[in-house]
């Protein structure tokens, strides 16, 4: 090995420790804080005594509603994935093998792209006055609606890509054996389409259960998610530094859960027709 490759190797394993460090470094340090008390956390104390008490605050606490909040977060997040999950597989399989009119085609991925483009917060506004109208604010449906309409996008791109690597003369050899396209899509399509469903339902998962913008707009007492109760640790006249450490920790377990099971689904979704 020569050493222009010895340097090679050892700038990208440096490169690859920093990244890690850059990722890891702030779970690392809310860790432990979770384990500190206040006056450690604000005296800057590296080496403080393990305490529970934190942990203990927000889950056996009656001033504290974190499991229900999040009880909430895990509603909205199913749900609108598995909304976005039917409807990004039924229109992938519409839009790529039963070849509409390419107007229709074009109309619909060019609004998912736009749509995907523009920030969340252009359509807060709109949407805590639509849903306000209609006296949807503060429930469920209006959470789960705005969740859906985020995620749909980027699950029909990801789902497009992996029905496109289904091999065509498999609906072709289906149909003339007499299935309607129903049939093709529940017997054939669906079946095969489990992976990138895996890949493009962790992401809608994940995005949902960590947004942050829209639930804080759309929801009320009853209906907060995690990320907003979590928010609410910053009250007027203190930042309850602890209990926000541990709030934060017990959020992130179903999203790490969600990565550790669909990561390489993920992977093989968004690189799903990029090589032929």
């Amino acid at each position: 090995m020569s050493a222009r490759q010895k340097l090679g190797g050892m700038g990208g394993n440096l490169l690859a420790w920093g990244y890690a460090l850059i990722i890891l470094g702030p779970m690392v340090w809310i860790l432990s804080n979770s384990f500190k008390r206040q006056i450690d956390i604000l005296m800057g104390t590296t080496i403080a005594p393990i305490t529970l008490a934190n942990y203990h605050q927000i889950i056996n606490s009656r001033q504290s509603h974190f499991l229900w909040n999040l009880w909430n977060s895990a509603i909205v997040s199913v749900v609108s994935t598995l909304l976005v999950l039917i409807i990004a597989t039924v229109a992938a399989f519409t839009l790529a093998r039963l070849q509409p009119p390419r107007w229709v085609s074009f109309i619909l991925l060019g609004w998912a792209l736009v749509f995907h483009m523009l920030p969340t917060l252009t359509f807060v506004g709109s949407w805590y006055v639509m849903f306000t109208e209609v006296g949807l604010h503060g429930t469920y449906t209006a959470l789960i609606l705005a969740q859906v309409v985020q995620g749909l996008p980027m699950a029909l791109f990801l789902m497009i890509g992996f029905v496109m690597n289904i091999p065509k003369e498999l609906v072709q050899a289906a149909r003339l054996d007499g299935c309607t396209y129903p049939q093709v899509f529940r017997h054939l399509i669906l079946p095969l389409s489990l992976g990138g469903m895996a890949a493009a339902g962790a992401l809608t998962f994940i995005s949902a259960w960590s947004d942050f913008a829209v639930a804080l707009n759309l929801s009320n007492k009853d209906t907060m998610t995690a990320p907003v109760a979590i928010a609410t640790f910053a009250q007027e006249h203190q930042i309850l530094y602890g209990q926000m450490a541990a709030a934060s920790m017990l959020s992130m377990l179903p999203a790490l859960a969600f990565i550790m099971f669909g990561q390489r689904f993920v992977v093989r979704g968004l690189l799903a027709g990029a090589v032929k």
